[in-house]
């Protein structure tokens, strides 16, 4: 499907007319590069992990799936350090006054559900690979020892909380998206605005 010219200027005036309607300080550039880095990697790790177990994959590409989620979940721990770090160095900005405390409480339970699986999954991912005894070709190509001993029990243990732990952080996700786009194209309260990657509002000190 074409977008004509005039299209895409409708989305930008929706995404973009929370900050000409709502001056509110937004995420500080930092955050708002690895929010939508760490977005993109999620949605294509969550992709790849409800293909790759799928029954009827050619062994060749259900290889290339589980090489890569391995590996960018490793990439992945690491940015959720990286954003933790971000986060208590410069404090985010505080929810506008016009937000409802039902929708602030809300938020902040989504987000902190979504930081401490961001940090259980790959975690979960890591000891279920290596409690298994298979590679993490990015770690054993830099001879990265494992810091798990092989186990049987402890790999399927760590599998079952990997798989409960997708269904939640796959729920947590739907509802942030929504939650974003509610407030980008209904609300547009400027609530969006804080972290899009363009935003010119003052960031927060």
């Amino acid at each position: 499907m074409i977008v004509t010219k005039v299209e895409r200027l409708s989305i930008m005036a929706i995404l973009g007319s929370s900050a000409s309607h709502h001056t509110v300080p937004c995420y500080r550039l930092p955050a708002r590069v690895l929010h939508w880095s760490m977005a993109i990697l999620v949605l294509l790790m969550t992709g790849a992990g409800l293909v790759m177990t799928q029954e009827g994959l050619s062994r060749e590409l259900q290889n290339t799936l589980f090489i890569f989620h391995k590996n960018v979940g490793v990439l992945m721990l690491l940015l959720i350090a990286v954003r933790v770090g971000v986060r208590f160095a410069h404090r985010p900005p505080p929810e506008p006054e016009t937000l409802p405390l039902w929708q602030a409480r809300i938020a902040s339970f989504t987000h902190f559900g979504l930081y401490a699986l961001l940090v259980i999954m790959p975690l979960a991912g890591y000891i279920r690979v290596k409690a298994g005894g298979f590679p993490i070709e990015s770690l054993d190509a830099l001879g990265v020892a494992s810091l798990v001993p092989r186990s049987d029990a402890l790999a399927e243990t760590a599998k079952a909380l990997h798989f409960y732990g997708g269904r939640l952080l796959i729920l947590l996700m739907l509802m942030h998206i929504g939650a974003a786009l509610f407030h980008a194209v209904i609300k547009r309260d400027g609530i969006f605005q804080r972290m899009w990657p363009t935003s010119a509002t003052r960031p927060s000190q």
